[in-house]
């Protein structure tokens, strides 16, 4: 029931994953009176009548606690009690956050489960995390991370040996504060198969496509991500408006037309679907809050890839 545009759009995604995943089956939890009209020309998906929602400004802790006939809460214990591979949400960040913690809780040896998102690069994509679940991380939570993201990248995009790198404000091995230093001797020292530590990273080298996850704490790692995003949009206005400056401008950005929507799919979040919440014991998927139908699709998608 959460997002900006409503539970019409989770109907739709729902519909169109399961046009692409025939064997899959989509269980809805909201207001039966609003989705039962919404879901009437979509044979195939089951509703779980949840009256109750959990607005964006309440207390995320309080609100889980309180509103257990949430779509949130009720979604996260049918995960919990093995009724569904995986859960996905385009509602409130802080209660999903929340509410898986409480409700599906960590995986054995998980010091804190983290939020990732999928960021383009040079050459191909990137998993930054944290995003915005740990705003204050231990050495340790991030050496976490790094294990976390490793493991989302081998099974989602098909890694043998993704490339972790540590944010930091050098490349240098002694750069960074208390935290970041002792970080970077925990993941120095692993000597893991499962992925290659390729040391510091600063910011401008993220997005060059040599390491394949970013590791930061949830703090720095929000403010890059809706730095990356406001950015982009941005940039985008800007080329627009210059490309139809003039004449010969004008000229130039029909030539190019296929070329800037290859670009604009490659910086589209639709195409990624949401953040996994990484380190739970079962899958749940933040949705992002202006989520359409192709972005609920592609959420689905990432449930049934790291499923597998």
């Amino acid at each position: 029931m959460g997002g900006d545009n409503g539970p019409a759009v989770m109907v739709k995604g729902a519909a169109m994953a399961m046009q692409s995943h025939p064997f899959l089956e989509p269980v809805l939890f909201g207001d039966e009176n609003i989705l039962m009209p919404l879901c009437k020309n979509h044979t195939g998906i089951k509703i779980i009548h949840a009256p109750s929602v959990i607005d964006p400004g309440e207390v995320p802790t309080m609100a889980v606690r309180r509103k257990k006939d949430s779509s949130i809460v009720m979604g996260l214990k049918f995960v919990k009690e093995g009724n569904a591979a995986g859960f996905v949400s385009a509602g409130s960040t802080g209660a999903l956050l929340t509410g898986a913690t409480i409700i599906i809780g960590r995986k054995p040896g998980v010091e804190r489960p983290a939020l990732g998102t999928m960021l383009p690069t040079k050459t191909g994509h990137l998993l930054l995390l944290d995003c915005g679940a740990n705003m204050d991380c231990k050495p340790s939570y991030l050496a976490g991370f790094a294990a976390l993201g490793a493991e989302y990248m081998q099974k989602c995009m098909k890694l043998k040996s993704p490339r972790v790198g540590l944010i930091n404000v050098g490349a240098e091995d002694e750069k960074g504060n208390a935290a970041a230093k002792e970080a970077f001797q925990l993941l120095n020292a692993v000597q893991s198969a499962e992925y290659v530590f390729a040391g510091n990273i600063e910011g401008r080298e993220i997005l060059s496509g040599e390491i394949d996850v970013a590791v930061c704490d949830g703090f720095t790692g929000n403010i890059l991500l809706k730095f990356a995003e406001g950015f982009a949009k941005t940039m985008m206005g800007m080329v627009k408006e210059e490309l139809l400056a003039t004449v010969i401008s004008k000229i130039g950005a029909i030539l190019a037309k296929g070329a800037f929507a290859r670009l604009k799919t490659r910086f589209d979040y639709r195409e990624v679907g949401g953040a996994p919440f990484l380190g739970l014991k079962q899958i749940v998927i933040k949705a992002h809050g202006s989520s359409d139908e192709l972005a609920i699709k592609n959420a689905i998608r990432q449930c049934i890839e790291y499923n597998n």
